[in-house]
C-alpha cells in the first residue's frame, strides 16, 4: 500500500510540473487609479480601473476589461470577455476574440484584421472601423463614422442615433456622418439611420433594409473621398 501511495503522489507531481498553470487561479487586477499593464501569453481575470488605460498585450486570455477614464489598446490573439470604458478610445489588434460587447461613450472604436466580437460593438462620440471582423451582435452609434471594412461581416444590424438632448460635446457638427459598407462586407440585419449620413456600399457587399437614408453605390477598392459632405 505504501509503494501505491508513493506512486500516486510521484505523478501528481509530475502533473503539477507539467501543467503548472491550471493549479492557479486567473489573476485579478483591480485599481482605483492607475494603468494596467499585462504579460503576452499570461492569463488574467478582470481587469478593472478607474482613472487609467489598460493594456493588453499579445496573445493574452482575460475576462473583462473596464475602466472609466481610460483607453484600452489591445494587442494580436488576444481572447476576452468584454472591452468597456466611458472616456476613451478602444484599439483591437489582429485574429482577436471577444465573446462580448465592446463598448465606449467618448471616443472611437477599431477591430483589426481577423478579429471577432461576440457581441454589439458600441459607441456614442467616436467612429468605428472594422477590418475583416466578425461582430455577431449589432453596431450602435450617434455621432462619427462607420467603416465596416473590407470582408466584414455584421451579424446584426447598423443603428445610427440621433443625438438626445444631454449629449455631449454640446457643439454639433454640421458635417454628414460617412457610412462606408466596404468590398464583400455583409451587414445581416436591418441599417436605420435617425440622423443624416452619407451611406456608401460597395457593389460587392450585402446589406439588410435600409431606412433613413440612400445607397450610394461604388466599386472602386476605396470609398470616394470627402468631398462637401
Amino acid at each position: 500500500m505504501a509503494a501505491i501511495h508513493a506512486t500516486l503522489f510521484a505523478v501528481l507531481l509530475l502533473l503539477a510540473a507539467l501543467f503548472p498553470a491550471q493549479a492557479r487561479a486567473a489573476e485579478d487586477i483591480r485599481r482605483t487609479n492607475g494603468a494596467i499593464n499585462t504579460t503576452a501569453g499570461a492569463e488574467y481575470g478582470r481587469l478593472t480601473t478607474t482613472n487609467g488605460g489598460i493594456r493588453l498585450a499579445d496573445g493574452i486570455t482575460a475576462g473583462p476589461a473596464a475602466t472609466t477614464n481610460g483607453s484600452i489598446n489591445a494587442g494580436n490573439d488576444v481572447t476576452g470577455e468584454r472591452l468597456a470604458t466611458v472616456n476613451g478610445s478602444i484599439r483591437v489588434g489582429e485574429r482577436a476574440r471577444i465573446a462580448g460587447d465592446v463598448q465606449t461613450v467618448n471616443g472611437s472604436i477599431l477591430v483589426g484584421r481577423g478579429g471577432r466580437v461576440g457581441g454589439d460593438v458600441h459607441t456614442v462620440n467616436g467612429a468605428i472601423g472594422l477590418v475583416a471582423t466578425e461582430v455577431g451582435g449589432d453596431i450602435d452609434i450617434s455621432n462619427g463614422d462607420l467603416t465596416i471594412g473590407v470582408g466584414s461581416h455584421v451579424r446584426g444590424g447598423v443603428h445610427v442615433h440621433k443625438p438626445g438632448a444631454n449629449w455631449m460635446p454640446v457643439r454639433v457638427s454640421t458635417r454628414r456622418q460617412r457610412v462606408i459598407i466596404g468590398p464583400g462586407a455583409v451587414v445581416d440585419g436591418p441599417l436605420v439611420f435617425e440622423r443624416e449620413v452619407v451611406l456608401y456600399v460597395h457593389e460587392t457587399a450585402r446589406i439588410g433594409a435600409v431606412t433613413g437614408a440612400q445607397p450610394v453605390p461604388y466599386a472602386t477598392p476605396t470609398a470616394p473621398p470627402r468631398g462637401g459632405e
